[in-house]
């Protein structure tokens, strides 16, 4: 084998840098590691939803998050509550539903809670305001009539809900559903035949499902939620009444402040619309 030949001065200098060059090289990674570390990037695990916004990160929240929710949310809250704590391990979402009117009076009167979705701005007029920390609309809703499936009225409009022979059941006046049905068979000039005016939404549903009542009007996604137990009559729109739903923040916890973020967030709003409401 021949001794291969020694490589000029000049290359050898080039290519074995200094001690300093060494040192500097080192100094250099070591900055640019601890800068990607300090990285503010947000993930979306961070609560907000929102690229660009920092947020504390799904592994630090804890605590539980109480929420009262109008009795037309149930369904959909339902979920977003499964979801929230998938993405959330340490904080548990609590929730409570009931007629609009009746959670701001337990609010008013002491009951502890994090958040208040309610159906309709209306409802929050008589809300402490001295609690509220922030008040935004996530969500929209229109009436619909539900009648059973067989449709033992023949109901194919809001006109048949005047018919003698029609067993109609509406919310309670005093709740946004009920408030909202008078204003809209004002407008259609119909005098329904009322049976019986019930508590909440859920509850004026549930007749028509137990075949106890001809028809209800509710909210379209009571309907929607109810899948084949109920059937759907629009009401057209110029007789309709539409509804905005404003979420309540009454605490400024993290955990809270995240929830509510992800209620007005894209995947929220997704998870909204899936059970039959609109977009804010």
């Amino acid at each position: 084998m021949s001794t291969p030949r020694p490589l000029s001065r000049a290359p050898r200098r080039a290519l074995a840098p200094t001690a300093a060059a060494l040192a500097a090289t080192a100094v250099t990674a070591a900055t640019l590691l601890l800068a990607g570390c300090g990285s503010s990037t947000p993930s979306a695990a961070d609560g907000t939803g929102q690229p660009g916004r920092t947020g504390a990160s799904a592994a630090s929240l804890e605590g539980t998050v109480t929420v009262l929710a109008a009795a037309s949310l149930t369904e959909s809250f339902d979920q977003l509550k499964k979801d929230f704590e998938a993405a959330h391990p340490g904080v548990t979402v609590e929730t409570s539903y009931g007629s609009s009117a009746t959670l701001v009076q337990q609010v008013d009167n002491g009951a502890p809670a994090s958040v208040v979705a309610l159906a309709g701005t209306a409802a929050a007029e008589p809300l402490d305001r001295a609690m509220v920390k922030d008040t935004q609309t996530f969500a929209t809703n229109v009436l619909e009539i539900a009648v059973p499936p067989s449709n033992p009225g023949a109901v194919t409009s809001i006109d048949d809900l005047a018919k003698p022979s029609v067993k109609v059941v509406l919310c309670a006046d005093t709740v946004p559903c009920g408030k909202a049905a008078q204003a809209t068979f004002a407008k259609a000039r119909v005098v329904p035949n009322v049976v019986s005016k019930e508590v909440d939404v859920k509850a004026t549903l549930s007749k028509v499902k137990l075949a106890e009542a001809d028809a209800a009007v509710v909210y379209h996604s009571d309907v929607v939620a109810a899948k084949d137990a109920v059937t759907g009559v629009e009401i057209p729109a110029q007789l309709n009444t539409s509804l905005s739903y404003p979420v309540i923040r009454l605490s400024d916890d993290a955990a809270t402040k995240a929830f509510v973020a992800y209620l007005l967030s894209a995947e929220g709003l997704a998870t909204l619309q899936s059970f039959g409401f609109g977009a804010p």
